[in-house]
């Protein structure tokens, strides 16, 4: 049987199907890991679930849970400190890792080493560095009250995961530094595709430094950064171990995304009905902000 098969194979016009054989093994996969389980919470959030079984009957089809999501303050908020979280972390992101990976793009003593540096949070596990930041801004002894109170700038202890604000920028400055490096890595790369004959010939017509900035770099880099921002956002966006681990959504719900949302409504009042109901919804704003952002990128580019 094998051997007739392989006789088959080798036709110009069946060698197609071995490419489709090759690649059934990895789609199967897919289809069991990523859109069973999708098609499974998209189902679930038309039902009233409290506890999910896969041998259970049915629940009735009904569309309370998008009711009450959309009636919901605490999905409101969720959506606004999502939004707040996603536009501060991505733009100084952005920002960050533009700055050092122009500065780490150039020729000095120690380039190898500052790439190091620059890369380290990147290679550092979400929780470790979770619980690094923790202890930097404890109200006790953390190093971030020390300093604040050594060099005068307070005269008492700041407790930062019990005000609204000053938890939303913990959580903000751990994201910050643990996602810049992606965007300098990428953008790392991104300068070093540009050819050395453009700033050549732009120094010969005058050009200072800022000009082969605007006019060379940027336009250049116009492909790399609309792919990094897409990641960045949507890393952002569905985040949920660092804001689990440093306030589990407090205080007040100031820190409450719309993923810790979600797992509080499955895994701490069961309602996995009404949790998937918010999966479905921010997996739909995902998709639609990566739609929107690829598409001007694509106009941005031609």
């Amino acid at each position: 049987m094998s051997k007739y098969l392989s006789l088959d194979l080798s036709r110009p016009s069946r060698q197609h199907w071995l490419g489709y054989i090759l690649l059934a093994p990895a789609v199967i996969l897919v289809l069991l890991i990523i859109v069973y389980p999708l098609f499974v919470s998209i189902d679930l959030s038309f039902q009233q679930v409290k506890l999910v079984r896969l041998d259970a009957p049915r629940k009735a089809f009904t569309l309370v849970n998008y009711e009450r999501l959309f009636a919901s303050p605490d999905f409101w908020m969720a959506c606004w400190v999502t939004l707040k979280l996603t536009v501060v972390v991505t733009l100084f992101c952005l920002l960050m890792g533009l700055g050092t990976a122009l500065l780490v793009n150039n020729r000095f003593k120690g380039r190898n080493l500052a790439r190091l540096i620059v890369a380290l949070p990147w290679a550092v596990p979400e929780v470790i560095a979770t619980v690094i930041f923790a202890w930097i801004f404890d109200s006790s002894f953390g190093l971030m009250n020390w300093l604040f109170v050594s060099t005068g700038l307070t005269d008492k202890m700041i407790s930062w995961f019990s005000d609204t604000t000053a938890a939303f920028w913990v959580v903000a400055v751990t994201m910050i530094w643990k996602g810049y490096p992606f965007v300098s890595i990428m953008t790392l790369a991104g300068l070093q595709a540009i050819p050395a004959d453009f700033y050549n010939a732009a120094k010969v017509d005058g050009a200072n430094v800022f000009q082969r900035f605007r006019y060379i770099t940027l336009p250049s880099l116009v492909p790399v950064l609309g792919v990094t921002l897409v990641l960045t956002i949507l890393w952002v966006f569905r985040d949920f171990s660092i804001v689990k681990v440093l306030t589990d959504g407090g205080p007040l719900k100031a820190t409450q995304t719309l993923s810790i949302m979600t797992y509080n409504e499955a895994f701490g009042f069961f309602n996995f009905g009404y949790a998937s109901a918010v999966g479905v919804v921010t997996l739909i704003i995902c998709v639609i902000a990566s739609m929107l952002m690829l598409g001007r990128e694509t106009k941005a580019m031609y």
